[in-house]
């Protein structure tokens, strides 16, 4: 068996959306998204990952070598970098992504948490949510480029959050990450959930800027995706990741789903580990 690096991986506890609360509307939640999104089995299973040790055990069971435990900053909701360096610190098997927001923080405030987050905290890069800004942004906006000139300082990847459950469909477009693209070729560019369902539009743009990676963690299992599969068959073996979106998917699962994707042996280790540890630095 490959190694495996799960680039979306959190722990139930970590916060009420993620079920940390039996019994409240968030858990109920948390239950709902992953029978939306192929959950065999028990939907409550992530309620092992209620403790630390329950979360640890998950991930050794699931076979993974690193799981990339992932900060947010938006209006809606905050997972603090301390707390995501807390969860993560003393066991080498979990990676931390710090999170800033510049339009909640402003700019001098979101580039010094990000540079504490970096070299006080050492999570392995930043993750940006535009689209889940006040007011949605998109990620060419001049808000953000002082971040990513920070991550291209500090040679780590930024992290952006996109998919259907951003508020306005129309922030999940990604033709804007081009003007990013182009003006940073050298920072590396991670899209969480992949754009789905804007597939084609998604491979295109990595198809013209070999520094855009995608994630579609959890989507990857929905209607239309098997362009996806197509494209990191081909051109996009170097920039496509494996993530679970845990707890929303039980790892194992995903694991197990992945593999019956279709993919080509040949690339199968790129796309579970090799691009990963690549950009991580592991």
């Amino acid at each position: 068996m490959t190694r495996i690096i799960d680039m979306r991986c959190r722990p139930a506890y970590l916060h009420d959306f993620f079920g940390a609360t039996p019994g409240s509307a968030e858990h109920a939640t948390a239950l709902w998204l992953n029978g939306r999104v192929g959950t065999r089995g028990n939907p409550a299973h992530f309620e092992r990952s209620l403790t630390q040790e329950g979360f640890l055990a998950e991930i050794h069971d699931a076979g993974l070598s690193h799981a990339v435990v992932v900060g947010r900053h938006t209006p809606g909701q905050h997972l603090p970098n301390d707390t995501i360096h807390g969860i993560v610190q003393g066991h080498p098997e979990l990676i931390g992504i710090g999170a800033v927001d510049p339009a909640l923080q402003g700019e001098a405030a979101a580039v010094a948490e990000a540079e504490r987050a970096l070299r006080e905290l050492g999570l392995a890069g930043i993750d940006l949510e535009p689209g889940f800004g006040a007011p949605a942004r998109h990620p060419d906006d001049p808000i953000y480029w002082p971040i990513y000139e920070l991550c291209l300082q500090h040679d780590v990847p930024v992290f952006l959050m996109s998919g259907p459950t951003t508020p306005d469909p129309r922030f999940n477009d990604p033709a804007p990450l081009a003007k990013v693209a182009q003006a940073f070729p050298n920072l590396q560019i991670v899209v969480y959930h992949g754009y789905w369902p804007n597939v084609q539009q998604a491979i295109g743009l990595a198809f013209r800027y070999a520094n855009i990676h995608l994630v579609p963690d959890m989507y990857l299992f929905q209607p239309g995706t098997e362009a996806y599969v197509q494209a990191a068959n081909s051109f996009l073996a170097d920039q496509f990741l494996f993530g679970s979106s845990y707890p929303f998917r039980p790892i194992g699962q995903t694991i197990e789903d992945f593999l019956a994707l279709g993919l080509r042996d040949s690339v199968v280790e790129r796309l579970l580990y090799g691009n990963a540890a690549r950009l991580l630095k592991v």
